[in-house]
């Protein structure tokens, strides 16, 4: 009897659901933006279409023309090196990475602010020059980091002249360049921090195997002693510090 009783009480609620929701009408929503007569002036509606564009394309910025793309590939082949398979996690990895690139670029965070985004939104400069006052920080960084041959590689693709002045390139050269040259750059320290790892595996596979303990996997012993010289080392101050001076030429 309770069952039949709370069955039909259920069945009453989603009826009087259904003919509450029948009557309820969904309110209409507009947005308008407004327009400008002033040439000189950007529409309110191509400043949300710009800003929205950016936001979508904020990743790949990111990691393609700021120091983020040398930073997470050293700290993934350190944590490699040491062999603690995900720890750190990714998350952490990726947050440490986050944070450096915006020390490292803050300089030219604050030049973009300043010359580009301030003077757009008071309507001193046009989106063109805007543009260009964005773009000349960053390309000076990239060039900065960039080697010459990859910039050359190229220009030869694109079947360009040599620019007499390295400013002069465009960044559909710049940018391509930039990330082969931070690929390399990269594993070019990882290469160096995985070398005394790498000696210490050795040495404790070398020992295992004058004692006859064959089946011991050497990565369980040798694991503990990595971590301590890297903490005795003070491991994560010297990677944090070869990344910054690597970035200051």
């Amino acid at each position: 009897m309770i069952k039949r009783i709370s069955f039909l009480s259920i069945i009453f609620i989603l009826v009087a659901l259904g003919s509450y929701g029948a009557d309820v009408v969904t309110p209409s929503l507009n947005i308008t933006l407004p327009a400008t007569n002033n040439p000189t002036t950007v529409a309110e509606s191509i400043k949300l279409l710009i800003i929205l564009t950016v936001l979508a394309l904020a990743p790949s910025i990111l990691i393609m023309m700021t120091s983020f793309t040398r930073i997470i590939i050293v700290l993934a082949i350190l944590r490699q090196a040491l062999g603690t398979q995900q720890m750190p996690p990714n998350q952490i990895l990726i947050g440490i990475a986050l944070f450096l690139t915006l020390f490292i670029m803050s300089p030219q965070i604050k030049t973009i602010y300043q010359t580009a985004y301030l003077p757009l939104q008071k309507n001193q400069i046009t989106l063109e020059e805007a543009y260009k006052n964005a773009t000349e920080p960053l390309k000076a960084f990239m060039l900065k980091q960039t080697r010459q041959k990859d910039l050359a590689l190229f220009l030869r693709i694109a079947k360009k002249p040599n620019p007499k002045n390295p400013a002069d390139l465009t960044m559909d050269i710049v940018i391509p360049a930039f990330i082969i040259s931070e690929l390399k750059t990269a594993f070019e320290m990882g290469f160096i921090i995985y070398i005394p790892f790498l000696i210490i595996d050795m040495v404790v596979s070398s020992i295992l195997m004058s004692m006859g303990m064959m089946m011991l996997p050497p990565i369980m012993i040798s694991l503990p002693f990595k971590l301590l010289i890297f903490v005795l080392a003070d491991g994560w101050n010297l990677v944090v510090m070869s990344l910054f001076k690597s970035f200051a030429r």
